[in-house]
């Protein structure tokens, strides 16, 4: 699917999620005040006390809750009980795991999440939490990795990667503060019925009135918390089911290998231990963000479709009694991942596995509109060539990226200048401000980020972000103000390294404060010409500087996507940094559907021409990472 439609009805559906919020605190506060008519009968003050009381306990608490998850994904994934996985594991099962999703977020050009397992959950389930791709993070059973081959575990992460990209985590996270004030009313009886049970005391001195008064009102809670339960499921049922059925789809798109997702599926249907989760209150609260059910609803609660639906879609023709045949036979013999990748010759992701997916034809020429439309939506393609990256890095880098000790290091070497008085000038600020010890392991580094290809600079950013991620807050707000120092430095920045560097502060930022630079944009084109003036045309002379001719034809060609027919005078600002960083944050604030005009008007000038370079590719691909519209890896059309 289209990523800014897509992203326009997420905005419309977070729409409809308030409409049913507040329709169930209607029906809760109906429910209240009939379980008190009894007591207050017709008395209106006291019923309008009654009502502003029990809505101001659900705000309450559903506020609390959001709140409560503003650590983004990485916290939610702990609640869970999940373990981290470290960076440099040298478990097979592990390694395999970070290598699928590390070769993924490269594919999508978005940073690597956090990776977590379930160690105690023998089924096979997984999901994916955040605010946004910067603070993602990516949670699979342990049952997954031993029962799962590794097309089929990459079919089950490529589906949680399609929700990441999607913006489905950030409703996701919308939804459980919602839910939980909802349930709130619930939780308020049961505690009230603990305290009436423990009330031996009262009892003796013969104080019972109060006791029952206390038995009573958390009884009247719990059934008034049943209907909380009730409107909750059936929103969750409502708002997952059809986002389910695209997250499927998505991922075989990105995969191109229908048997990996539908194998996953099977195995959860065939299996006794199926996708079922054994902490069945975890469950309950991310029912609604899990690859396949944790707990067995009735239908009309169900989060997902019918697993042998799901499966059909992938492969007409499959029925129940083709499962009762797996089932049939992995009761003889359970199936163990590894050995399937042994057999079928999957083992770690081998370059005869890559190649055998089949490759689309480039044309010569990239149309915007076609470009536009591969924003969060990678194809295999772009995974064939993500593996054959993750391949090709050095070892070297490839290590200090995974290194939590030199990920900064890293980062801040991809930055540098090649030429040595602004570099020196670079190495001075990183001194100043964080010391020496960092300054020279990022000059350890840099030469072998010197002759790096230009398509891994980025690849390599997104493999370092987990262990960037794990530094203590104090080192990445440091990290911030040297990058900051870096696009200020005198001299000329190239806009690749500035935008580069921007990318990178801006994932920092997000990742430090996740809900806090999460929205959806309301601007329209008419109301930010000046400022997409000044991005298109520093694009455009960044892609022909010393013909100023050629950048005027390109700026000409990707203004006529946005603002055909008028002229807008083509005038790179002297100083792009300094104009530059006035309009990200306009330009981030466009409606979904105008910064897909934007990004079809950069394609538009960046292939004037008629072929993007690598160099043009990558910058364009870190623009449009800036702007939160992610460009998968495989744009380039001539070298």
């Amino acid at each position: 699917m289209n990523f800014f439609k897509y992203q326009d009805q997420a905005r419309r559906a977070t729409t409809r999620l308030v409409v049913l919020f507040v329709l169930a605190v209607l029906a809760i506060v109906l429910a209240v005040n009939l379980a008190a008519y009894p007591v207050l009968g017709g008395d209106l003050r006291a019923q309008a006390l009654l009502s502003l009381a029990t809505v101001l306990v659900i705000s309450i608490a559903s506020w609390w809750r959001i709140r409560a998850l503003r650590g983004g994904g990485a916290l939610i994934a702990a609640q869970m009980g999940a373990t981290l996985v470290p960076t440099d594991t040298t478990d097979p099962l592990l390694r395999r795991y970070r290598n699928v999703a590390e070769e993924m977020a490269i594919a999508a050009g978005i940073p690597v999440p956090m990776l977590f397992v379930l160690d105690q959950e023998q089924g096979i389930n997984a999901f994916a939490a955040g605010y946004s791709p910067s603070d993602a993070a990516v949670a699979v059973t342990r049952g997954a990795l031993q029962r799962l081959n590794r097309d089929e575990l990459q079919g089950v992460i490529a589906h949680e990667f399609s929700h990441v990209l999607n913006g489905d985590m950030r409703l996701n996270i919308h939804l459980m503060g919602g839910l939980f004030g909802i349930l709130m009313l619930g939780v308020i009886g049961r505690k009230l019925l603990g305290v009436a049970g423990n009330s031996g005391l009262a009892r003796r001195r013969g104080g019972i009135g109060p006791v029952a008064a206390v038995l009573c009102m958390g009884l009247a809670a719990i059934i008034i918390g049943a209907v909380g339960v009730f409107f909750a499921r059936l929103i969750k049922a409502a708002v997952s089911r059809q986002r389910e059925v695209l997250a499927d789809a998505s991922a075989v798109q990105f995969t191109r290998n229908n048997a990996g997702l539908a194998g996953a599926l099977k195995k959860i249907a065939g299996l006794p231990e199926g996708s079922r989760l054994i902490d069945r209150g975890g469950a309950e609260e991310v029912s609604h963000m899990l690859f396949g059910e944790g707990f067995a609803y009735r239908r009309w609660f169900a989060t997902h479709p019918p697993m042998v639906e799901r499966i059909a879609r992938l492969e007409p023709g499959f029925t129940a009694l083709h499962l009762k045949l797996l089932q049939q036979r992995w009761q003889q013999q359970a199936p163990d991942g590894l050995e399937e990748d042994r057999v079928l010759g999957l083992g770690g992701g081998s370059a005869a596995a890559v190649a055998a997916i089949p490759a689309r034809p480039h044309p010569d020429v990239l149309a915007p509109q076609a470009v536009s439309a591969q924003v969060a939506n990678p194809g295999s393609d772009d995974y064939r060539q993500a593996h054959q990256l993750h391949e090709q890095m050095p070892s070297a880098l490839l290590a200090a990226a995974r290194s939590r000790q030199h990920a900064a290091a890293l980062v801040l070497a991809l930055l540098l200048d090649d030429r040595q008085a602004l570099r020196q000038q670079q190495q001075a600020i990183v001194e100043r401000i964080a010391g020496r010890q960092l300054s020279l392991a990022m000059l350890e580094l840099w030469p072998q980020c010197v002759g790096l290809h230009a398509g891994m600079r980025l690849p390599l950013a997104a493999l370092a972000f987990p262990a960037l991620r794990g530094s203590p807050r104090p080192q990445l707000q440091q990290l911030v103000q040297v990058i900051d120092a870096l696009v200020q430095v005198d001299g000329e920045l190239s806009l690749f390294e500035y935008c580069l560097a921007r990318l990178l502060r801006s994932q920092v930022i997000q990742a430090l404060d996740p809900a806090a630079h999460v929205h959806f944009g309301k601007r329209r084109v008419g109301a930010v010409q000046n400022e997409f003036s000044v991005l298109l045309s520093l694009m455009a002379q960044a892609g022909h500087p010393d013909q100023p001719a050629l950048a005027r034809q390109a700026y000409a060609a990707g203004l006529q996507r946005v603002v055909a027919g008028q002229a807008m005078v083509y005038q790179p600002p002297a100083d792009g940094v300094r104009a530059l960083e006035a309009v990200w944050p306009v330009l981030d604030g466009l409606e979904p559907l105008a910064k897909q005009l934007v990004v079809e008007s950069l394609v538009a000038a960046v292939a004037h021409d008629g072929r993007i370079r690598v160099a043009e590719a990558e910058l364009l691909r870190t623009v449009c990472g800036v702007l939160h519209c992610p460009l998968p890896a495989c744009l380039q059309s001539g070298n």
